[in-house]
């Protein structure tokens, strides 16, 4: 394919590189310009753009670290955002690129994150393909649960009790801004059980809320006006997706977080194509939290993976 060029991205192709997210067939709001530089400070950015015939076919989100070319490491997710008419084998051209780019380069790695099916508009999966012909390596699997909306299963009996305990003791839902009081939640719940900080800080999500209003969502429940428990809400084009859950020791035994998932699966997100818990599983899919597992799985939420590829240079 003679007419396909690579070029690396620069900033003054911002304004190009969101508007072709928004065309893409599985591209999200990750992958905006505004969302990825916000923490440039701690990532080497080395996004690269494939045109055909002066026009973004793909663009790939990605960063560098030493000899590692990487999908974005700063995302969950983050592979070849693809054009709606793109073709198998303009995605295997493109692959020939990136692996001959990197080799002259001097990378020794490529890692490849791709962007999970539930996100797609329309089919997207020629990567998946490609990364066979390139005799990629699966090197991570994390574990989330979904629910198709279109067919949700029923909640098991043990989170329709927790919401009957939350409204019998008057706790109540409500979108809110106030990330700060969540913040505190969400940073002594993951220190204790798991000696962690948020991925993001309290002034960085406030930041990214400012910038995306529509797509981040903070949902907390409450009692006697004091935030019991919350739930950040990615809201791409086809998934709302929990970014962030946690509920205080009361939360926990009031069934907060039950009647937070019953509100936004039911009424908020209802129109929502999925709705995604986020992954149970740590150590790069080694180790299933089964009690987490259990929890998702009783709103009806099931298997969609989260994956990680290398291919050696």
């Amino acid at each position: 394919m003679a007419d396909l060029q690579l070029i690396r991205y620069a900033e003054d192709w911002k304004d190009k590189w969101d508007a072709f997210v928004d065309s893409s067939k599985n591209g999200t709001f990750l992958f905006k310009r505004d969302y990825m530089d916000y923490h440039s400070d701690r990532f080497c950015d080395h996004s690269l753009i494939f045109l055909s015939k002066n026009s973004i076919l793909a663009v790939l989100p990605a960063t560098e670290a030493g000899h590692v070319f990487s999908s974005h490491a700063g995302l969950t997710y983050g592979g070849l955002v693809m054009a709606k008419g793109i073709t198998a084998v303009e995605v295997l051209e493109i692959f020939k690129m990136i692996v001959s780019y990197l080799s002259d380069n001097c990378f020794s790695t490529f890692v490849y994150k791709p962007i999970p099916h539930i996100y797609h508009l329309i089919p997207a999966e020629e990567d998946l393909y490609a990364l066979f012909r390139y005799n990629a390596s699966l090197s991570a699997r994390g574990l989330s649960s979904s629910i198709l909306q279109e067919d949700r299963l029923k909640f098991r009996n043990i989170r329709k009790y927790g919401i009957r305990k939350a409204l019998k003791n008057g706790v109540y839902v409500e979108q809110s801004s106030d990330f700060s009081a969540f913040w505190k939640i969400l940073s002594a719940n993951l220190s204790v059980r798991h000696g962690l900080s948020p991925v993001h800080t309290v002034e960085e999500i406030e930041l990214l809320a400012s910038r995306f209003p529509d797509e981040i969502k903070l949902f907390v429940a409450k009692v006697d006006q004091e935030v019991i428990g919350g739930v950040v809400v990615y809201d791409t084009r086809t998934v709302a997706h929990s970014q962030y859950i946690a509920a205080s020791p009361e939360g926990r035994d009031l069934g907060a977080l039950d009647l937070i998932f019953d509100h936004l699966i039911h009424n908020v997100f209802s129109g929502s194509r999925y709705f995604d818990f986020g992954i149970s599983t740590e150590h790069d899919g080694q180790f299933l939290n089964e009690s987490l597992a259990y929890q998702k799985e009783g709103f009806g939420g099931r298997a969609v993976c989260y994956d990680r590829y290398e291919i050696n240079l």
